[in-house]
């Protein structure tokens, strides 16, 4: 099969649409199958790292200066920087050819996928949010609490609806270590933090996650490391804020093996993106954040299934005052326990060779 992706990360947007959608791009590779990108030329895009992961790229123009959507655009037109028109047929040119074209973007909706559709090509929309139509052949949703019945209405009556957990995209190292992470978690004490605010971490709480955590009386054989994407704006900020804590911090920048440093650590403060799963999957204890809009229902519900512990909304002043309380209040094994108790049998990390399963049914019907 030939399959171009249509995904843009920026400044404004991050970097998690991109990144799981090279993590199906190594996936199909892997099964035999062609992928190119189709992404736009926005500050802060990954084409370079989508260039080294081996695919062709096709980066389109970048967006014009006072670009405003209209009125009955979808509520996140604006991330495209350009009219979903304009778009479409750009995307056509740059992949007309294919047998599967995948959108993974808040922008389009099913106007877009009429005007991008090739002329023999199928469609795969990736989705979190639900609020917009979609002539979609296969739509995958991995959001804990989604259901099918969330789509009636927004997508065709022949599409097939990957919908849950079991479907998330992630690497296929995390389902290798998995049963080593949650073996670890039996006999684990606080020496190792992870600190993951996305790839680019556009208001900058990392350096506020760090503020609280130089307060705290952590033990002394505690250690921090942050990860954060090589476009962050903050990136040097919080490079200068590491080297004054009080206990070693280090700074990975775009990271390739998320998998082995979450089984390395013992607690992880993360926004509420597509790494909360990534920290499911490895029963890692953590303490997450709301950094967007688009965050705030999957925060709520992986906190209600006691997966992890939501401190809040960073647009709010009290997280920090819950994540000092908590950092204070973690004196052994057992307290690290209670921050992350869930249903850890959610996902098992397999999602990936699922959905491409799922495209390789749909291609041969």
């Amino acid at each position: 099969m030939k399959i171009a992706f249509r995904v843009d990360a920026s400044v404004q947007i991050g970097t998690g649409h991109v990144m799981r959608c090279l993590t199906l791009a190594n996936e199909l590779r892997g099964r035999g199958h062609t992928c190119r990108f189709v992404c736009r030329d926005l500050p802060g895009h990954l084409g370079q790292m989508v260039a080294d992961a081996g695919f062709d790229l096709t980066l389109l123009p970048a967006s014009k200066p006072g670009f405003q959507p209209d009125s009955d655009d979808p509520d996140h037109a604006i991330w495209a920087g350009v009219t979903w028109d304009v778009d479409a047929e750009q995307t056509l040119a740059a992949a007309h050819d294919v047998d599967w074209l995948v959108v993974d973007h808040y922008a389009f909706d099913a106007r877009w996928q009429d005007a991008a559709r090739g002329p023999k090509a199928k469609f795969f929309v990736i989705d979190d949010l639900a609020d917009r139509p979609h002539n979609a052949d296969l739509l995958l949703d991995q959001n804990l609490g989604r259901s099918v019945s969330d789509y009636d209405g927004l997508v065709p009556l022949t599409c097939t609806r990957l919908i849950g957990p079991a479907y998330v995209l992630m690497r296929p190292e995390f389902a290798e270590l998995r049963e080593e992470s949650l073996a670890r978690r039996k006999s684990a004490q606080l020496a190792h933090i992870l600190v993951t605010m996305g790839g680019m971490d556009n208001d900058d709480v990392t350096s506020k996650v760090l503020t609280v955590i130089a307060k705290s009386d952590l033990p002394e054989v505690c250690e921090i490391t942050v990860v954060m994407g090589r476009n962050a704006p903050w990136l040097s900020k919080v490079r200068g804020a590491a080297t004054e804590m009080p206990r070693p911090t280090h700074v990975a920048v775009d990271v390739t093996q998320m998998a082995s440093l979450m089984l390395q650590s013992d607690l992880a403060i993360g926004a509420a993106g597509g790494t909360s799963w990534e920290r499911c999957c490895l029963g890692l204890p953590s303490l997450h954040l709301v950094l967007a809009d688009n965050q705030a229902s999957v925060a709520q519900t992986i906190d209600d299934a006691q997966i992890s512990v939501l401190l809040g909304d960073v647009r709010r002043d009290d997280w920090q005052i819950r994540l000092h309380d908590i950092l204070e209040r973690i004196l052994d094994q057992k307290s690290l326990e209670c921050l992350g108790t869930g249903t850890f049998d959610l996902l098992d990390g397999l999602g990936c060779a699922r959905t491409a399963i799922e495209l390789e049914r749909d291609f041969m019907t």
